[in-house]
């Protein structure tokens, strides 16, 4: 079954889902940006597309497990330290990452550090009918094959709040109508659960 899942999964949600993120996180990293660090990038697909849309963006890339081949340059770390100096770089982006932590405010303290301008987050908010059991699924159906922690620690969006406020960050744009999916999976599948934000480093 869960083979089937995965092939499906593959075929039907991964290229629409890279494209459409590539296109929304585009948007949202600000124009006077020129250095990104994406924190667990894998093997940087959504990066390259992002990159067509910003040629202007240069973009490396932090994993715990760096792969054979990937499409920008990565480096390994241990999972909560980021191996950049203070103000390093223009933008941090986290792309459904947080929520494989089991203490996402260490990475959000490590992004803090790191970043001179913002903070750009995909992630999901369980808010809703049924919101962590639709969470669930969706993350094991996602990553369970690639042998991916799967915590399943998924935030409130008045969570999410109270973190950024914690930090001292500010959100200057939030995106919670993204269009991952096509109907009919869209009204399972979104509704309100997914958000791309980006979140401004207050001095």
């Amino acid at each position: 079954m869960s083979l089937v899942l995965n092939t499906l999964h593959e075929r039907l949600v991964f290229s629409r889902r890279t494209r459409i993120l590539a296109q929304q996180i585009s948007a949202v990293i600000p124009r006077a940006a020129k250095t990104v660090l994406d924190v667990g990038c894998g093997d940087g697909t959504i990066d390259t597309l992002l990159m067509q849309h910003r040629p202007d963006l240069t973009i490396d890339g932090v994993d715990v497990l760096v792969r054979p081949k990937t499409h920008i340059p990565v480096t390994e770390f241990d999972g909560e330290h980021l191996p950049f100096s203070d103000k390093s770089k223009d933008v941090v982006l986290f792309v459904d990452v947080l929520h494989h932590t089991t203490d996402p405010m260490v990475l959000l303290r490590e992004a803090r550090r790191v970043a001179r301008t913002a903070i750009v987050l995909k992630d999901h908010t369980m808010n809703g009918l049924f919101a962590y059991s639709t969470l669930r699924f969706m993350d094991w159906v996602g990553n369970a094959h690639h042998n991916v922690v799967l915590p399943y620690n998924y935030w409130t969006w008045e969570r999410w709040e109270d973190a950024f406020d914690e930090l001292n960050l500010r959100t200057y744009e939030m995106r919670k109508k993204l269009g991952l999916y096509p109907a009919p999976a869209s009204w399972v599948f979104e509704r309100g659960l997914h958000f791309v934000g980006g979140i401004a480093v207050a001095e």
